[in-house]
Formats: C-alpha cells, sequence, structure tokens
C-alpha cells in the first residue's frame, strides 16, 4: 500500500520532481540500512546530505535513534561527532540519551551527556534515565548520571516513583539493588519522598523485608 502510494504520488509530479523524490528515498533508506548495520563508512557517506542526520523512519526514529536502539557505539560516535541530536524523541518517545540509560548502555550515554543530553526530556512513563537504570541495577549508568551534579535525582515519573522507589519497589533487594540504593542516597536522593499512595522507600523496603536497604535508608534519616 505504502509503495503503490508512493507511485501515486510520484505519477503526480513531473518527472524531475519524481527523479528528485526516489533519490530522497534511496538516501533515508541508505542511512538508516548502515545504521542498523554499524556502517561507519556509509554513514559518513550518505552524511554528504546534512539532512539525513535527524531524518526519521517511519517509527520516528533517527538514524542515532537505530544505532543506539543496537547498540553500534561506533555508528553512535560518528552520528554524535557530526552533530545528531541526542534528544530526538521517536514514536515510543525514547530518545538516545533516554534509551542508552535504560539498557545501560553506558558507552552512548556518556556521548550523549558531554553532546547535550537534555535532562527535561522524559520517556513515556514521565521519567528520567536515571529511573529505569536504577530499577534495572545499570552501575556505571547511574554512576554517570550522579556525577553531574545538575542532574534531577530526585525526579518523579507518572507512576509517583522517584529512582530511589523505583529501585526498592522493582528491585529485587540483593547486593546489586543494595548499592544501587547506597549510590542514590550518597548523590542526594530524598529518602523521605513517598509514592502517590504516601508509601516511602523505607516502608516499601519493610514490606518486601530488605534488611539491608532498611538498614541504609534508616541511616540516611528514613521515617
Amino acid at each position: 500500500m505504502r509503495l503503490i502510494l508512493l507511485l501515486g504520488m510520484f505519477g503526480l509530479m513531473s518527472p524531475a520532481c519524481a527523479q528528485k523524490n526516489r533519490e530522497v528515498v534511496i538516501r533515508n533508506n541508505t542511512i538508516f540500512k548502515a545504521a542498523a548495520n554499524n556502517d561507519t563508512a556509509g554513514i559518513k557517506a550518505a552524511l554528504g546530505d546534512a539532512a539525513l542526520l535527524e531524518a526519521k523512519d517511519e517509527r520516528g526514529r533517527t538514524p542515532l535513534m537505530v544505532t543506539t536502539y543496537h547498540h553500534h557505539t561506533e555508528a553512535a560516535r560518528v552520528l554524535i561527532a557530526a552533530g545528531a541530536n541526542v534528544n530526538a524523541q521517536d514514536k515510543q518517545l525514547n530518545s538516545p540519551f533516554l534509551y542508552a540509560g535504560a539498557e545501560g548502555y553506558a558507552d552512548i550515554l556518556k556521548m550523549c551527556m558531554g553532546a547535550g543530553a537534555d535532562y527535561t526530556v522524559f520517556n513515556r512513563y514521565g521519567g528520567s534515565a536515571l529511573i529505569p537504570a536504577a530499577e534495572r541495577a545499570h552501575i556505571e549508568v547511574i554512576a554517570l548520571l550522579l556525577a553531574d551534579k545538575t542532574f534531577p535525582v530526585n525526579h518523579i515519573n507518572r507512576l509517583g516513583w522517584t529512582a530511589l522507589l523505583e529501585a526498592v519497589i522493582l528491585g529485587r533487594g540483593g547486593t546489586a539493588h543494595q548499592q544501587v540504593v547506597k549510590m542514590l542516597i550518597a548523590g542526594g536522593a530524598d529518602v523521605n519522598i513517598a509514592d502517590k499512595d504516601g508509601v516511602t522507600s523505607l516502608q516499601h523496603a519493610k514490606n518486601s523485608n530488605y534488611s539491608e536497604i532498611i538498614k541504609m535508608l534508616q541511616e540516611a534519616g528514613a521515617k
């Protein structure tokens, strides 16, 4: 159907205009294919047309978003060096920066942070890069984010959860999430922020019998 529509559009255009549009489609396909295959040479060649840097596919993904989904670090490096927008969101509201944080791709996340990552752009849950990283215990990502003292460690998503709340509620209470809680507290997390039901991280930890986390929270002033 899409091909029929495109052919129909080309049929209504002058031959020169139709040829130009065909060339645009081909160039778009070329850069997205190169991005998906970690083909840095192909990306560099395609970027002879600067407009392709922020081109979007049918899912709203830019070439950088595609490389991030595939965790193609070198392709991402080329695109970011060329000026790709690390905050451009696709139809799922993922951006390269947000997705790299959520998936634990610390290498790409670090590049995004150095290229103007916007901490006020949030995912489809209204969350920051830190919140899913805390849930999944992506220690290196958490360390990178907390090293920037301007990062909003106490941001609350649409579920009513901060990174600390999510780490306690959705974590497993083991050594990995104990480390996450320790890092968040050291990074300035407010231990007394409650969720939408008025339940604090401490109470959630008590409900799950997370003794080590309970101890850390209480030592940090949790009530």
